[in-house]
């Protein structure tokens, strides 16, 4: 008797599935900050919170109270403490992290080996800095009007401030990425102050541009982005003040954000190959 052998079934041929590309993977990564910056809104909150509502407090209920600053200057001031917050509030969001992830975490390695391009990992950065500034401006803004009572509202000039306080908040990431990739680890928090000490106090947040009395100092705060971020919204929401055009503040805020988003993502990626 002769044995069959008995065929075995063939296993289909595996296809193998096609590899995503860089722009899914880009919305995979934005999408998986996004809901971490959602977790941590709290954290925002705080971030933003204590200084600038400090700061509204102190001038407006205490100093305003005692007769030393007058009693609209809180609407002269928020509008600075929006651009301040959006600012700010996007440097701080990219640079800390980053001096991590690049420090004694390495947690940069597992972004750097998704399949994207380094300066991809960086504008996604950049894109969640941003959007952590702008919801800054965004809490700022009301709760501002709860600590000194009022606030400017002006409906139409909404989008203005809105694109200025975006603009801003885009360079703030941009110089806080460039800090957090070129700066020593254990100098980092001593360059903080260093850079944010000027940009917060020749950034125009407490008083108008063009009602600088000295000319050297009213050149001093040109140089400084903050000032035509504060100077944007100001405009936007108190047109009768003396400010800056927004035509300018657009100009200047825009050529200023090509060129540090070159240069931080020419930094990261310096970095991320070392």
């Amino acid at each position: 008797m002769t044995a069959v052998d008995t065929p075995t079934p063939l296993r289909p041929a595996v296809t193998p599935r096609p590899r995503p590309g860089a722009g899914r993977v880009f919305a995979a990564v934005l999408r998986r900050d996004l809901m971490v910056t959602g977790r941590e809104l709290w954290v925002i909150l705080v971030q933003v919170g204590l200084t600038p509502l400090f700061m509204l407090f102190v001038f407006d209920t205490i100093l305003g109270g005692q007769g030393i600053v007058g009693r609209n200057f809180a609407d002269l001031f928020l509008p600075g403490i929006i651009a301040l917050a959006a600012l700010t509030t996007a440097l701080q969001s990219v640079a800390l992290p980053l001096v991590k992830e690049f420090g004694f975490t390495m947690e940069i390695e597992d972004r750097l080996m998704a399949p994207l391009p380094t300066s991809l990992v960086a504008i996604g950065k950049l894109v969640i800095a941003t959007v952590r500034g702008l919801i800054a401006a965004l809490l700022i803004y009301p709760l501002g009007a709860l600590v000194v009572g009022s606030a400017p509202w002006r409906p139409e000039g909404l989008p203005l401030a809105f694109v200025v306080a975006l603009l801003g908040a885009w360079i703030g990431g941009a110089i806080g990425m460039s800090l957090a990739t070129t700066l020593p680890v254990q100098r980092i928090n001593v360059t903080f102050s260093v850079i944010l000490t000027p940009i917060i106090w020749t950034g125009c947040i407490h008083y108008p541009w063009p009602r600088l009395s000295l000319p050297w100092y009213q050149v001093v705060t040109a140089l400084n982005p903050m000032t035509y971020v504060s100077e944007g919204v100001r405009g936007a929401l108190l047109p009768e003040v003396p400010h800056i055009p927004a035509w300018v503040c657009l100009s200047v805020l825009t050529g200023v954000a090509v060129a540090l988003t070159w240069l931080s993502v020419r930094c990261f990626s310096r970095r991320a190959v070392q």
